[in-house]
């Protein structure tokens, strides 16, 4: 039997990754919904042939975007909604867990964590990547910040769902293939990083409100963004504590990267408070 769960894939020109991450679903989701973004490429065709629904966005710079609009605004037939990016693949021990875990569970919603793959290699150690992305329909939605205030992505990047409820860990980990270049990447996490920034300045003047919707390990990353240790401490757990020198040279590049990754959201929100001075 197919899982009750809507598979909601957002996309914008997303030719390369698409492909290997619809046959990843191996017909075992009870529906494949891709959202697009205005894709100029093959995209929508190849949604389209793999026998996935396809739904047009266009944001127009505030709430709601990309997957909360799906929230709203689509009539999902199912009990789950799981939300899976282009460049993941979801694995045949995966499907396995979820068939074992969802009829008995009691839970609101499962966190799922990744491999990473990176330099053409799969990360086996370090920090481990998470994100909530299954969660029952109607059980919560994403965080709600203003948009228009600094972020130009028309997709939650970094927001989790906020849910009331008790929330699992789904064991079996998806493929992540983040990895398109260098370039691709650094150009990528500079645009995260002037996000992050954006939204510790944010969230200084508006704490009292949003601060409680954080998880424990973001209340950790707002309270400290603005050090200067932050980055490396992030590179000292990974590296030595969670054996991320055992994937050699591809984990010394992977880690060394995330510290400058921090290091530059700290040096943004400095450039953010030099800029408000009289």
């Amino acid at each position: 039997m197919k899982l009750p769960i809507t598979v909601v894939i957002p996309v914008r020109n997303e030719e390369r990754n698409l492909p290997a991450c619809l046959a990843s679903l191996n017909d075992s989701f009870a529906k494949v919904l891709v959202v697009d973004s205005g894709s100029t490429d093959a995209t929508k065709s190849i949604a389209a042939n793999a026998g996935a629904q396809v739904l047009d966005f266009r944001w127009d710079g505030k709430f709601p975007k990309k997957r909360n609009w799906v929230l709203r605004n689509h009539a999902f037939e199912t009990p789950w909604v799981f939300f899976l990016d282009a460049d993941e693949r979801v694995t045949p021990d995966f499907i396995d867990e979820l068939h074992r875990l969802l009829p008995k569970t009691t839970d609101i919603g499962f966190w799922i964590s990744f491999r990473n793959w990176f330099m053409g290699k799969p990360l086996g150690y370090g920090d481990t990547m998470r994100k909530l992305a299954l969660f029952r329909v109607g059980a919560g939605e994403y965080e709600k910040f203003a948009e228009d205030y600094w972020s130009n992505l028309d997709m939650e990047v970094h927001e989790h769902p906020v849910l009331i409820g008790a929330v699992g860990q789904v064991a079996s980990k998806l493929d992540h293939y983040d990895y398109r270049g260098f370039h691709h990447y650094v150009a990528k996490h500079n645009e995260y990083s002037t996000w992050e920034a954006n939204r510790y300045d944010w969230l200084k003047q508006n704490s009292h409100e949003h601060w409680e919707q954080l998880t424990q390990r973001q209340k950790f990353k707002y309270r400290n963004l603005d050090k200067w240790w932050l980055g490396l401490v992030y590179f000292m757990a990974s590296y030595f504590l969670k054996l991320g020198f055992l994937d050699g040279r591809v984990g010394w590049t992977f880690n060394r990267l995330k510290m400058r990754y921090f290091n530059d959201i700290r040096l943004k929100i400095r450039e953010l408070r030099t800029a408000r001075r009289p």
